[in-house]
């Protein structure tokens, strides 16, 4: 059964923090699949972790346009997916975006767009409304292969 933790994240600091926290734990292979409306946090999130993994500020756009960024840093690709321009699942393999290769990792938005193709084992993280206008509920939920790094992200946030 998936585990799921609920997080408060009181202003967009808190959101990139928590991005932050992911990169230390993200592996090759991994799929984290960003879920919210327009303006949740889901890029905010994406910049958190990618520059704390590049260990710089380095300039990281929403992919909206060009529908994949690739980070290639030490040990790790990430590879920040934006569907949101996505009208039918089948254009993944089109451009292909079948499954993380090698030395990859996927930060995927608005994955909803990829349907059933969509992996299995990921970490979905859902981005809410908080109680202020900055103010955001992560509400995330993973496959067996994240179990144990839920532990270290809550005793990471405590």
């Amino acid at each position: 059964m998936a585990r799921r933790v609920r997080l408060r994240l009181d202003d967009p600091a808190a959101t990139r923090a928590l991005g932050a926290h992911l990169a230390g734990l993200l592996q090759p292979g991994d799929v984290i699949a960003l879920r919210g409306p327009l303006g949740a946090g889901k890029s905010e999130l994406a910049r958190g972790l990618i520059r704390t993994r590049a260990g710089a500020e380095i300039e990281v756009p929403s992919p909206s346009f060009t529908l994949v960024q690739d980070y290639v840093l030490p040990g790790l690709t990430i590879r920040h997916i934006d569907l949101y321009r996505i009208g039918d699942p089948a254009e993944l393999s089109e451009i292909g975006l079948d499954a993380p290769q090698g030395d990859e990792a996927w930060l995927i938005e608005w994955p909803e767009r990829a349907g059933k193709l969509l992996p299995d084992d990921r970490l979905d993280i859902v981005l809410e409304q908080g109680d202020s206008p900055d103010a955001r509920i992560a509400r995330l939920s993973g496959a067996a292969s994240w179990d144990d790094r839920f532990s270290q992200l809550v005793d990471a946030r405590a």
